[in-house]
């Protein structure tokens, strides 16, 4: 089996690190093992490796991303235990990766009406979110009652060597490195 890539923009260390030890208290292993806000899924990033100029081209044309992290949430779907994301820079971002790579088939939630979260912890069989919604939200009662704000310098290529492995960060792609041209 190939890996599987996404683009993502990686929280500051602090807060990471409070994923992390919330994920750890609960025995928490699934692919969101590295804490991030997902940018472009895997959708079109394929093993072969050819859409990295492209994406690598629109990154550097993207200025910084500023991110709002706000409280816990469970998705409707049930999907996902995640920290709510805003972030127009990101969705703008997601939808110029998707309108330079082009990806064959593309998940339902991509495009412009993405919902960028942080996920905490993803379904899994015997895994009740709902019911660890409660101490999510304990856990980070700040970030509900005072959203943290971020800059995201970089986009970070996330890969996944096969299934049941976490994605890890495998080279981050600074954002703004192709501005306009200074004045001569």
């Amino acid at each position: 089996m190939s890996p599987s890539f996404l683009l993502a923009a990686l929280p500051p260390p602090d807060l990471t690190g409070r994923v992390r030890a919330f994920r750890a208290s609960h025995a928490l292993r699934d692919a969101a093992d590295t804490p991030h806000v997902t940018v472009k899924a895997r959708s079109g990033l394929t093993g072969d490796l050819h859409w990295v100029p492209a994406a690598r081209a629109v990154v550097a044309a993207t200025a910084p991303l500023t991110l709002t992290v706000g409280g816990p949430t469970v998705f409707g779907n049930g999907s996902a235990l995640f920290l709510r994301v805003e972030s127009a820079d990101l969705v703008r971002l997601h939808v110029a990766l998707l309108d330079a790579l082009r990806p064959a088939r593309r998940f339902g939630y991509e495009g412009p009406h993405l919902t960028p979260h942080l996920s905490v912890a993803l379904a899994r069989r015997g895994l009740d979110l709902p019911a660890l919604l409660p101490a999510a939200q304990a856990a980070f009662a700040d970030l509900a009652d005072h959203p943290l704000t971020f800059t995201a310098q970089a986009v970070t290529l996330m890969r996944k060597p096969g299934p049941g492995a976490p994605y890890q960060p495998a080279g981050d792609w600074l954002l703004g490195t192709d501005g306009p041209p200074g004045l001569d």
